[in-house]
C-alpha cells in the first residue's frame, strides 16, 4: 500500500488491508488532525480492501466528524463500490459524484 498527498488530500494506492492498516490508519489521522474543510481521499488506484481495511476507512470518517471535517471518496473502484453498497455504507460516507447503484453489476 502506498498514501501519498498532504491534508488536504491523500490518495491511496495497493491494497488497504491488515497488513496496512496501521500505517494508513497514522496517516489519515494526522492528515486529519492537520487540516481544514474535506479530506479527499483518492481511491482510484486502491486494488483491494478488507475488513480492516474498511475499518480505517470508517474510522476515519468518525475521526473527521470529531475534528470539523468530512471525509471524501474519490475514484471509488467498482468492486468496492458493491461492497458499500452492500454493507449500506454507501449512505453514511460522503462520496465523490455518488454511487449509481442500478449501473453495478450484480454479483
Amino acid at each position: 500500500m502506498h498514501i501519498r498527498g498532504d491534508h488536504a488530500g491523500l490518495a491511496v494506492g495497493g491494497r488497504l488491508d491488515v497488513r496496512s492498516a496501521a500505517d494508513a490508519r497514522t496517516v489519515l489521522h494526522t492528515a486529519l488532525d492537520d487540516g481544514v474543510g474535506d479530506l479527499l481521499l483518492d481511491l482510484s488506484e486502491l486494488d483491494s480492501w478488507d475488513a480492516t481495511g474498511l475499518g480505517v476507512i470508517m474510522g476515519a470518517h468518525r475521526r473527521a466528524g470529531r475534528c470539523g471535517r468530512r471525509l471524501v471518496l474519490r475514484g471509488v473502484p467498482p468492486q468496492m463500490q458493491r461492497l458499500l453498497v452492500a454493507t449500506r455504507l454507501h449512505r453514511i460516507l460522503a462520496i465523490e459524484g455518488g454511487i449509481g447503484v442500478e449501473s453495478l453489476p450484480r454479483v
